[in-house]
């Protein structure tokens, strides 16, 4: 699939209700910078173009965006994201696929909070046992430089 062919004059596509790129941007959340990316990358497919070569968006588009942005608040991969978009397109996918990626990325969310309050607690040792005045022995230096 490739792009769209260009249907319409700029200031035409805007009467009938497409959007240019910022409007897009104000109505997805999602940054110009980003839509460009994500159209780049495919996760934005088949965006329509006047003659002129402004991307114009519909309101699925848009819906598309707002859909992107959401799955990166939650923090899924841009493979994620993928995925997952495909499966939302796709009306007969099974819940259980959809359910298996955010199960996998619940659990790796999971792994990295218990990695992060390790390096907290490391932290709150090496910060409660450093002197914080003016001698040169810092346990944390000590720590940072020591074998791994």
């Amino acid at each position: 699939m490739g792009k769209r062919e260009p249907v319409f004059e700029h200031a035409d596509a805007l009467e009938r209700g497409l959007l240019d790129i910022g409007r897009a941007s104000k109505a997805s959340g999602v940054s110009v910078k980003m839509i460009r990316h994500y159209e780049a990358i495919g996760l934005l497919k088949n965006v329509s173009r006047t003659y002129a070569n402004y991307r114009v968006y519909n309101e699925n588009d848009v819906h598309t965006l707002r859909f992107i942005r959401r799955a990166r608040t939650l923090g899924f991969s841009m493979q994620d994201i993928r995925q997952l978009l495909a499966l939302w397109q796709n009306r007969s996918r099974t819940s259980s696929s959809v359910k298996k990626i955010a199960a996998s990325h619940m659990q790796g969310l999971k792994r990295r909070i218990v990695e992060m309050q390790s390096m907290v607690a490391t932290l709150e040792h090496l910060t409660h046992n450093c002197h914080g005045d003016g001698r040169p022995d810092c346990p944390i230096l000590d720590d940072l430089g020591g074998p791994a």
